[in-house]
């Protein structure tokens, strides 16, 4: 008998938020097995802020935006057939499948086995020692390269998958952690990390005002996960040759009026001598196992830790989705089947 398999289909552009009317749930068989090719179901499944543009950054045909195709997305996904010998039944993969249910691979492109650790559940390839993770990896110490300890490095977003774990790396690193975040319940787990100090940007009286508190001797290293004014009320706030790294603009995602202009960043970048740097962490994949090992070490060692917000039901994707630009999540956020 065929296997059914379900996915969510992007309708229309999204303009704005998402909208649950932008994406449909359709149902369609699969074709039988070929010699070489597994057979998937997805276990876990990941939302990314990414997933806001679809495929549109690796298209010619932008204007397209992913119109009449599935969302894209990781999951991690048990094998239930299997016609290739490089495979068991019940293996657990990460696959690049998107937001379906069931999915069918060659076993070569796109997949990877899920390494069995007893002591971390199979989500977290999906999280803290996943593409999160070496966001935060790499993003930190390839790209800001802390120098010296004592050093103060600001995160914003600071209680996401990438944000927290920066802030830990940091401490790790021997850095001043300071953090914002978009509640209290946020600060309150910010703090329980170990970061010198954390505001809830959207209480506090004036955001420059609480960065020179908590930032006396200035800002060295800056990992920008939001953009938009925050990043302009920062960067005045910078030391002589401070490093920026630029991870996300989740501010602007859904944007519709243009951005104020708080400074004229192009004269401070210049002014101050600071490195800013953009950065799509694929260009380290090659690397990510040597960052998972570190990891899981620290993990292990107790001085990195993680959470993840769970929503259950593949019917739960786009509210999985949206928590995300409401702000509602801690850590990383996970789909379970």
């Amino acid at each position: 008998m065929a296997q059914m398999c379900r996915k969510w289909i992007k309708r229309e552009k999204f303009v704005g938020f998402p909208k649950r009317e932008n994406l449909e749930i359709v149902e369609e068989s699969l074709p039988p097995l070929e010699d070489g090719e597994i057979l998937l179901e997805a276990v876990y499944l990941s939302v990314d802020p990414y997933m806001r543009y679809g495929r549109v950054y690796n298209r010619k045909d932008k204007d397209r935006d992913d119109i009449g195709l599935e969302m894209p997305g990781t999951q991690i996904a048990r094998v239930i057939q299997s016609k290739n010998p490089k495979y068991d039944v019940n293996d657990l993969v990460l696959a690049y499948s998107g937001w379906v249910t069931h999915s069918i691979s060659n076993g070569e492109k796109g997949i990877h086995k899920v390494p069995v650790n007893g002591s971390l559940p199979p989500s977290t390839r999906l999280g803290i020692i996943g593409m999160p993770g070496a966001t935060a990896y790499f993003g930190l110490l390839d790209i800001c390269k802390p120098i010296k300890e004592g050093e103060t490095l600001l995160v914003n977003a600071a209680a996401g998958a990438v944000g927290s774990a920066v802030g830990q790396i940091g401490k790790i690193k021997g850095m001043r952690v300071v953090g914002f975040a978009g509640s209290d319940e946020k600060v309150t787990y910010l703090k329980s990390l170990g970061f010198d100090a954390a505001y809830n940007y959207k209480t506090v009286p004036s955001l420059e005002a609480a960065i020179k508190e908590s930032c006396p001797n200035g800002v060295d290293v800056f990992f920008d996960n939001v953009g938009g004014d925050f990043f302009g009320t920062v960067l005045p706030l910078m030391n002589k040759k401070g490093r920026v790294a630029i991870c996300g603009a989740i501010a602007e995602y859904n944007r519709k009026e243009p951005l104020s202009q708080t400074c004229p960043i192009n004269h401070l970048i210049l002014r101050k001598q600071l490195n800013v740097r953009g950065f799509i962490i694929l260009d380290w994949v090659d690397d990510w196992d040597k960052a998972f090992s570190n990891m899981i070490f620290w993990i292990q060692d107790g001085d990195l830790k993680y959470r993840e917000t769970v929503f259950t039901g593949f019917d739960k994707m786009f509210d999985a989705f949206m928590s995300l630009f409401e702000g509602t999540n801690i850590g990383k956020i996970i789909v379970k089947i």
